[in-house]
């Protein structure tokens, strides 16, 4: 492994401390329409990268990954109803980026 790839995974642990641990009172669709990623497209793309390196994943494997516990779990103690205004801002944010 290269230091390069050490470096990037050091910084992708980071994130998720960050995103779960430090920063869990931020929603995933906040995430969406201030960045155009959340929490489950990190879950996506860890998937993508295990497949293409030969190891086939499940989403609700990619997303325990991210999330560091089952995403009911998760969503159960953090996940809140987007409020009027957040789907508001969501739709358009999904304008501008679409």
């Amino acid at each position: 492994m290269s230091d390069t790839t050490e470096l990037e995974a050091a910084a992708f642990r980071r994130l998720l401390q960050h995103l779960n641990v430090e920063r869990s009172d931020v929603q995933n669709i906040d995430l969406m329409i201030l960045a155009g990623f959340c929490r489950n497209c990190l879950s996506d793309w860890y998937r993508e990268a295990a497949e293409a390196a030969g190891q086939p994943m499940s989403k609700d494997e990619a997303r325990e990954r991210v999330y560091g516990m089952p995403f009911a779990e998760w969503k159960a103690k953090f996940q809140q109803d987007a409020t009027p205004e957040q789907l508001a801002a969501f739709a358009q944010a999904q304008r501008r980026h679409g």
